[in-house]
């Protein structure tokens, strides 16, 4: 007797799908319109029907053919180009976005542009209450 999984079980690769995308069933079935159950029941079915698999697909953000085609082998092989790639531009060294600026200097910045905008509006009140008791002493 085999234990390994047969290769195209839909519903496993729904659920895998699911959970590479960090989506509790919950979400999956509020998404269909739907309830946890009925997702726990489409997961774990060995096949379904296209038009809900189309449903699943749309829910998920992606596409039938990808359900379809989904293999663990073809995410690992994915994320490892990914990652050899990113060492094979780097030379082997781990790059680092640094910042081209000082934060602090950009915070400062705020600050006196904050301070400007605070004396401005305040010149507007003071400039309001001159015009309003000229106005007053006028009557």
């Amino acid at each position: 007797m085999s234990t390994t999984a047969k290769p195209y079980h839909i519903g496993r690769k729904i659920s895998r799908i699911r959970e590479l995308k960090d989506m509790k069933q919950e979400a999956l079935a509020q998404a269909l319109g739907t309830n946890q159950q009925a997702v726990s029941v489409i997961e774990n079915s060995e096949t379904i029907d296209e038009e809900k698999l189309e449903a699943v697909a749309k829910a998920l953000g992606v596409t039938v053919e990808a359900i379809k085609n989904f293999s663990e082998e073809a995410v690992f092989n994915y994320f490892n180009n990914i990652y050899d790639n990113d060492f094979s531009h780097s030379n082997g060294a781990i790059q680092s976005n640094q910042c081209t600026f000082n934060p602090l200097d950009k915070l400062i910045e705020v600050y006196e542009e904050k301070e400007k905008l605070y004396e401005r509006l305040l010149q507007a009140e003071k400039d309001k209450n001159e015009y309003l008791e000229k106005l007053l002493n006028g009557k």
